[in-house]
């Protein structure tokens, strides 16, 4: 019903940036909330960041000042600026959308993920 299409992964430096996006489609009536989650290996899946149905933004402390997620709404877009990378956040990184169907029935999914690798 809900498919979301992840961007923007790769290798990058520790000190460097970079941009994640994610896009949603379907049959989409109300998005309520949309973020990104991690998982590094061996870990559980944790979450970055997300943007409540109020607007509102919450960061994890971890990247409190260096990641900032900002969202698209009327393309159902959701991205995540990544700045000054450590490699600690070496992960999969997964965009979560929850939100209502045009049938009203909630909806709550999971991109495939994106691999981000901070290594010098």
């Amino acid at each position: 019903q809900v498919q979301l299409v992840e961007s923007g992964g790769g290798l990058v430096q520790p000190g460097g940036s970079l941009k994640l996006s994610c896009a949603a489609s379907g049959r989409i009536s109300v998005v309520d909330a949309m973020g990104w989650y991690r998982q590094a290996p061996g870990k559980q899946r944790e979450l970055v960041a997300f943007f409540a149905s109020d607007e509102s933004a919450e960061y994890a402390d971890s990247v409190k000042g260096r990641f900032t997620i900002s969202r698209d709404s009327a393309k159902n877009t959701v991205l995540l600026q990544m700045n000054s990378v450590q490699p600690e956040d070496t992960a999969i990184y997964f965009c979560n959308v929850k939100g209502q169907l045009t049938t009203r029935s909630l909806f709550a999914s999971w991109g495939e993920g994106t691999q981000v690798n901070v290594t010098s």
